[in-house]
């Protein structure tokens, strides 16, 4: 059904296009002279007056559709005194029993006949919708058709619509975001309600498990298993590794491709070097898992080290690898708009090729390379799955890099595993993560923008 208003949508648009744009021409005959818009205007005037009403329509009716569909399927059952918690398990088994999922009660004659009145009420939705989508978007398209004349603006109109298109679809950016700090907020609030946030911010110990396994009147045991600090120091631990293979590999490819390599070379090796980017996560676990840690361990036992298998630097070697895109495309970007006119003036003085990089353009690229280490920093801090892979998930209060080690983001999907009891400290632990993630990343991202549009020096 939704690939059926898809394409009736989009035939719809074309079509009403091409209908405007013939009559804006028409009149253009008929008249003797030009309208005071060009003719795709009034084209897509009508497509927006026939397609973007029959979707708002179309979204209110979903909206509803459900709870009408439910209430209809269930009216026979109610009267059997159905308790409320059981309707959404009810419903639940009827649409099973029509996908063909044969339940216990499949065969029952109360079962079968609300399936047959879902299958009914479905058909009559979807038949209902698609006519009145087509009557609604006739109505529309035909106002509008007879609007198009000579000395009608249709440019001022489109034009106002996608200013509000645009303003629309930045709101629902900002309320999102909203949404996400407040969410995190409320249930943070309620975690420092049960623990305090000294305890949580300076402790040293981090074991949420004993929320459960504890007395609940306990508190003092419950307050000591929630101390965050060896998240943090794992966090910073395994991002500075990486931000240490990530950085010099990054930016000296950086300023290989931009100063050194032939046009030839840069088109090739420049895409497969942003490859990188798009390989996803999981796939750089495994590389970690499978490569990498074996190799470490191999290599410190050899000379009588003790490597764990799943170790800090095995994680973050992996996740410098994957950030180095990230430093060397934005750090390659900034390099190349440097003026040429400072790199002949560097020459024209005598200066060479290596000394006009390091004393002319490095120290005018400086901000921005400076801001693309520090959004690698933010990549890297909000890593989750080379880490769950490859570094383990105890939470290790340790500066050694070969031993196991865990972040933020790890506990967060090792606390949100399975079935949760949201008035637990346990879960409610994760969101005060992740509000603390997001302040750290925040500010991260802060310090690149005021550091970018403070140190930026303008050439002309």
């Amino acid at each position: 059904m939704g690939l059926i208003l898809l394409l009736l949508f989009i035939s719809y648009a074309l079509g009403s296009f091409y209908l405007g744009y013939s009559k804006s021409r028409k009149v253009r005959v008929l008249n003797e002279g030009r309208p005071i818009s060009l003719d795709k205007y009034y084209g897509y005037y009508i497509a927006i007056w026939s397609v973007v009403p029959a979707i708002i329509i179309f979204s209110v009716i979903s909206i509803f559709d459900g709870f009408f569909i439910k209430n209809y399927v269930l009216s026979d059952l109610y009267s059997l005194g159905i308790d409320s918690s059981e309707v959404e398990l009810l419903f639940t088994q009827i649409e099973n029993t029509r996908n063909g999922i044969k339940l216990f009660n499949s065969e029952d004659v109360l079962i079968v006949n609300a399936v047959s009145k879902l299958n009914y009420i479905e058909n009559v939705f979807n038949v209902s919708l698609v006519i009145i989508i087509l009557c609604s978007s006739s109505l529309f398209l035909l106002f509008s058709y007879r609007k198009i004349k000579i000395d009608f603006d249709a440019r001022e109109i489109v034009e106002k619509f996608l200013l509000i298109t645009f303003f629309v679809c930045s709101l629902v950016a900002i309320l999102v975001t909203i949404g996400i700090i407040f969410s995190l907020l409320y249930e943070t609030i309620r975690f420092f309600s049960q623990v305090p946030i000294f305890d949580f911010l300076f402790g040293t110990n981090w074991s949420p498990q004993r929320a459960f396994v504890t007395d609940a009147s306990d508190t003092a045991d419950i307050e000591n298993a929630f101390g965050a600090i060896p998240l943090f120091s794992g966090t910073f631990l395994i991002a500075f590794i990486a931000m240490c293979v990530s950085i010099p590999i990054g930016l000296l490819t950086a300023i290989y491709m931009s100063e050194y390599a032939k046009s030839n070379v840069r088109n090739t090796a420049k895409p497969i070097i942003e490859i990188l980017a798009g390989i996803p996560t999981v796939v750089y676990g495994f590389f970690a898992v499978i490569t990498i840690a074996p190799f470490i361990r191999s290599m410190g036992g050899s000379i009588g080290l003790d490597v764990s298998s799943e170790s800090a630097l095995a994680a973050g070697l992996v996740m410098g690898i994957m950030i180095i895109p990230f430093v060397s495309s934005l750090s390659d970007d900034v390099i190349s708009s440097v003026p040429q006119s400072l790199r002949e003036g560097s020459y024209a003085m005598g200066a060479t090729k290596s000394e006009t990089i390091k004393k002319v353009i490095i120290p005018a690229a400086l901000p921005g390379i400076i801001g693309s280490f520090l959004l690698a920093v933010s990549r890297a801090i909000g890593e989750t799955m080379i880490v769950v892979m490859a570094a383990g998930l105890v939470a290790n209060l340790t500066a050694n890099p070969l031993e196991a080690s865990t972040t933020i983001t790890t506990q967060i999907v090792v606390i949100l595993i399975g079935d949760q009891e949201f008035d637990s400290p346990k879960t409610m632990s994760a969101f005060a993560l992740g509000l603390t993630l997001f302040v750290m990343t925040l500010i991260l991202n802060f310090i690149a923008l005021r550091v970018v549009k403070k140190y930026t020096e303008k050439y002309e």
